[in-house]
């Protein structure tokens, strides 16, 4: 789950809206080298007429992931979603229906004490502008992660952990999404916290900076999101331990 204040600059006036991001994640282990993953999300902002966080749903969205393990150091992933981008004038976005199809490559410096990993994306985005016709638009993000257990010297149940990130955005010009080429820089810093193994929550501060033709946009967001490892197969597990005679024979 996530939550976002933004600060837009539009003709020289700023214009402040802030908004909420929900994210919920439920990931899967197949075998040792493939994973999966089932991302749900949800957003909301205010207005000019109205600074109430949850004034509008501007955006639901869900995407579903594919994780290959290469080596411990590098992981390929691919991940198609869908958006549905709310019709909201008052804050000049219209509705445009979005999917996106993502190639993603990360590699890990592992060292003693602290993560450090770096990630590639290529997006291609088919999305609906204003006059009602899909536009292909292609974005590459390159981000930069730093990971640091606070409590602890690995994660683990109740370890708390520092996070700070930097990620550049770059897409092809066009009318759906503007000309401009490089799309935006984004800044996170937080932390998280492990309940047990399986189950973790994060909290970050993002900065955004959106040069834009007809105004920068300035993005401040409080990022809340809550992540379930493997809770389909222990729920699985369970029902099937629960109903297996010869199960509770060996207990």
């Amino acid at each position: 789950m996530s939550i976002t204040v933004l600060t837009s600059y539009c003709y020289g006036q700023n214009t402040s809206y802030s908004q909420s991001w929900n994210e919920l994640q439920f990931t899967r282990a197949i075998t040792e080298k493939w994973s999966t993953e089932l991302d749900f999300a949800n957003s909301y902002s205010s207005t000019e007429s109205s600074s109430k966080m949850f004034t509008n749903n501007t955006q639901k969205s869900f995407r579903v992931w594919g994780n290959y393990y290469l080596t411990p150091r590098w992981k390929a992933s691919a991940f198609i979603a869908y958006y549905d981008n709310k019709d909201v004038p008052e804050i000049g976005q219209f509705k445009s229906p979005e999917w996106r199809f993502s190639l993603q490559g990360t590699y890990y410096f592992h060292k003693i004490g602290y993560t450090l990993s770096t990630r590639s994306r290529l997006e291609v985005r088919h999305i609906k502008n204003e006059d009602q016709d899909y536009e292909n638009v292609l974005r590459y993000r390159q981000q930069l992660k730093y990971l640091q257990p606070i409590n602890g010297k690995v994660l683990r149940k109740g370890v708390i952990y520092g996070i700070a990130s930097d990620e550049i955005f770059f897409k092809s010009g066009t009318k759906v999404t503007g000309e401009s080429f490089f799309d935006r820089n984004r800044l996170n810093i937080g932390a998280g916290y492990l309940f047990n193994d399986d189950t973790q929550l994060e909290i970050t501060y993002a900065n955004e900076y959106l040069p834009r033709n007809n105004g920068n946009q300035i993005i401040n967001a409080a990022s809340l999101t809550l992540t379930f490892n493997n809770l389909f197969k222990k729920v699985n597990n369970k029902l099937f331990h629960r109903n297996d005679p010869s199960a509770k024979e060996d207990e």
